[in-house]
């Protein structure tokens, strides 16, 4: 069984030095995307949401409780008094479930099981939304309770069709051979779409609130799967939380909510990597080069989750242009649209200086709280995308808190190279908070 996991491994890290992450030079990679209308992607009847593609509704307007099925009244008048309350989902609860699959690459099938989700989340600002993502078990004929990671990846676009979930029947999501190395090991394995990501409404991306709940309700959907749970995924199982770039910056917020937010998961410990803990100086970094991109991304992330922020009142012809491309690509062609863009070359002004907006980045700032269980933080000293020093400092400000960092650096390695080779080291340290090994972290190092 491990072997058939296993297979082809030279193939799988292709696609994922071309792909994963959205760097330069992803877009041809990126046009492979399995389009919005691909069966696998698309809910069944049971999904109690608008499907992906049909028309995107703004943040505002689609949240609230799921729909209720028709049903016949009953004769009669009806007595006075109380009326009983709906039925009320809470965070985690499924809201629908169809079978899928899960190759790590194309044209290779692994011996897993996996089903596309619908589930209660929480938006930024506390009300409740729906979340879409992916259930994925090893086919071991183990049925005793195993570990799960809630995986969160990184950066793929904002359009419907490049959610994770829409890619993993055809092996196209890029992060998937990062998947497929936690399956091999036994462990079961949750992948959030995020908020707006194949489901109505616009990807809150780089909010980092919204991500972290995704992520912590992908878990506790996880364990209330009926068909995953006869494949050993249950609520006494232990969790761990993972995931690079995006998925760093929504892993590490997690793990800093978890106790709070979900304090039934047994968090066990959470590994991130290049995690963009303050988006102020990543966007220093960023404007003007390669990578540009990414800023418009943030912005449209940052007005889905607070239309209040008006971002369209800044943009310029050329600004509104690449923001329609922003909202329906992937990320490949996102950057290579927005390759050079300064903020000035997009806008009639900087929202970046306006207090509503410099007070929203703020708010995503991640290492101002202790996380209640370890946690291994690495990054690449050569990375290009998001800067050394704002992972350094994110590994100080937890440290200072009396959290055990275990810290690692990947000398020469860039943002993608380090994706790559920190994996396993990630996972080896997660096997051992399963195992209930003491982590002592290494901060004062």
């Amino acid at each position: 069984m491990m072997s058939a996991l296993r297979r082809r491994p030279v193939a799988a890290g292709a696609v994922l030095a071309v792909a994963v992450l959205g760097l330069p030079g992803a877009a041809a990679a990126q046009s492979a995307d399995a389009p919005a209308g691909t069966p696998d992607a698309t809910p069944s009847a049971q999904t109690a949401e608008k499907a992906p593609g049909a028309g995107k509704q703004r943040n505002d307007e689609r949240h609230g409780p799921g729909t209720k099925k028709p049903g016949k009244k009953k004769p009669g008048k009806k007595k006075p008094g109380k009326k009983k309350p709906g039925k009320k989902t809470g965070p985690g609860e499924i809201l629908g479930s169809e079978p899928s699959s899960f190759q790590y690459t194309p044209g290779v099938p692994t011996p897993t099981k996996a089903w596309k989700i619908t589930y209660r989340s929480t938006s930024a600002d506390g009300r409740p939304n729906a979340v879409s993502g992916t259930v994925i078990v090893p086919d071991d004929g183990r049925t005793t309770p195993r570990p799960l990671i809630t995986y969160a990846v990184g950066t793929v676009g904002l359009g419907d069709k490049c959610a994770p979930s829409a890619g993993f029947p055809g092996g196209t999501t890029a992060e998937a051979p990062l998947v497929n190395a936690a399956l091999v090991r036994g462990y079961a394995v949750v992948v959030t779409d995020y908020e707006g990501l194949g489901t109505p409404g616009d990807h809150t991306y780089m909010v980092a609130k919204a991500q972290a709940t995704a992520v912590l309700d992908a878990a506790r959907a996880a364990q209330r799967h009926p068909e995953a749970a006869k494949y050993g995924v249950a609520k006494e199982a232990p969790v761990g939380i993972m995931g690079y770039s995006q998925g760093g910056g929504a892993s590490a917020k997690a793990a800093e909510m978890a106790a709070t937010y979900a304090p039934e998961l047994k968090v066990k410990g959470t590994a991130s990597g290049g995690v963009p803990a303050d988006l102020a100086k990543v966007a220093d970094s960023l404007e003007g080069g390669d990578s540009a991109g990414y800023l418009l991304m943030s912005a449209v992330g940052q007005d889905a989750a607070n239309p209040a922020l008006k971002l369209d009142k800044y943009l310029n012809d050329e600004g509104r242009k690449l923001a329609e491309v922003v909202r329906n690509e992937c990320v490949g062609t996102v950057l290579e649209a927005g390759r050079g863009k300064t903020i000035e070359d997009v806008t009639t002004s900087n929202p970046l200086d306006q207090p509503d907006w410099k007070q929203a980045i703020a708010e995503q700032f991640i290492g101002g709280e202790q996380p209640s269980a370890p946690t291994f933080v690495y990054h690449g000293d050569a990375d290009e995308t998001i800067p050394y020093a704002v992972g350094q400092k994110l590994r100080a400000d937890w440290c200072a808190k009396g959290n055990a960092v275990q810290w690692t650096t990947f000398a020469g390695q860039s943002h993608v190279g380090t994706a790559i080779q920190g994996n396993g080291p990630a996972l080896e340290w997660l096997g051992q908070r399963f195992a209930d090994q003491p982590a002592s972290g290494n901060c004062g190092t």
